[in-house]
């Protein structure tokens, strides 16, 4: 594992122009190498708009095999740069068959390893069953150059039983790209509430397992095109902490950003040897977690 990792977050906006974004997302994972970073990570779904606030058979074009064409664009780039670089693609799986997934590319551009999306939320204006099949990659890190990566992706970002199992697989930081935000009929009050639960999860993570947390949102207002809703105001807010929860970066909550944040890895040896949640586990007293209520 590096002793320290320089954290490059792109925080950006995406439109219906795909080869818009791509250039935007080459240039911007560019912009974050030039300053020193040695780890990019982008948000959910980078590529497009985010297409789940309607439920559109003809979405379903945008998916991609993998390895495809989007895996050799940033193969290319991750290995031109020298960089471990944290996709996240709409994954065609089979005819029928589509996956939400985060692809992580090693110095050299090799594919690292692959997580699927495994919690698939469906609320309104985030539809995402009608697209995405529930992961069956498990909650496995991701062996990289720099540490084991525990990559999860947005949805996921609400459970604290993946974050658990990433850490006691090994995972030496979590890392979340991420699609969320707000529907604009939400009264001010609630907007703030529903970010701050937002962060406090992550945080929290953080804090339990003792490793740093990596989240990266997208930025930016895309319209419904159903015309239903007043679509989705992207909160930005990407941040990075460190594994007692302490901010290192906080982003805006309205604002493209391409930032590079330096993380201490040796930290969390000494966090967990503060904090030893990991030895005070109960594990002869959890059974009842495997259970989806206890009536």
């Amino acid at each position: 594992m590096a002793k320290t990792i320089k954290a490059g977050i792109v925080q950006q906006s995406c439109s219906g122009d795909l080869e818009a974004n791509l250039k935007k997302l080459y240039d911007n994972i560019h912009d974050c190498a030039s300053k020193g970073a040695n780890l990019v990570v982008l948000q959910e779904l980078h590529n497009s708009l985010y297409f789940c606030q309607t439920e559109n058979t003809n979405l379903f074009d945008l998916a991609e095999p993998i390895p495809g064409p989007s895996t050799s664009f940033y193969s290319d780039i991750a290995k031109s740069l020298g960089i471990v670089l944290v996709t996240s693609l709409f994954e065609r799986r089979a005819p029928g068959l589509y996956h939400n997934t985060s692809v992580v590319f090693d110095t050299d551009g090799s594919i690292a390893g692959k997580y699927r999306k495994m919690h698939i939320p469906d609320d309104p204006a985030y539809y995402e069953k009608f697209y995405f099949t529930p992961g069956d990659l498990g909650f496995t890190p991701i062996k990289t150059s720099l540490g084991k990566l525990g990559v999860l992706v947005c949805w996921d970002q609400w459970y604290p039983e993946a974050a658990r199992i990433m850490a006691l697989s090994g995972a030496d930081i979590l890392i979340y790209p991420t699609a969320i935000g707000w529907e604009s009929s939400d009264p001010e009050a609630e907007k703030t509430r529903q970010q701050d639960a937002w962060v406090i999860s992550q945080r929290g993570h953080a804090v339990a397992n003792g490793l740093p947390v990596i989240s990266v949102n997208r930025v930016g207002l895309e319209s419904d095109p159903s015309g239903q809703t007043n679509g989705i105001t992207f909160w930005g807010h990407s941040f990075v902490a460190g594994p007692q929860g302490e901010f290192l970066y906080k982003a805006s909550s309205d604002k493209e950003e391409n930032v590079v944040v330096e993380i201490d890895m040796e930290r969390s040896e000494n966090v967990r040897r503060w904090w030893p949640f990991l030895r005070d586990r109960r594990i002869d007293a959890y059974q009842d977690i495997l259970k989806r209520f206890n009536d």
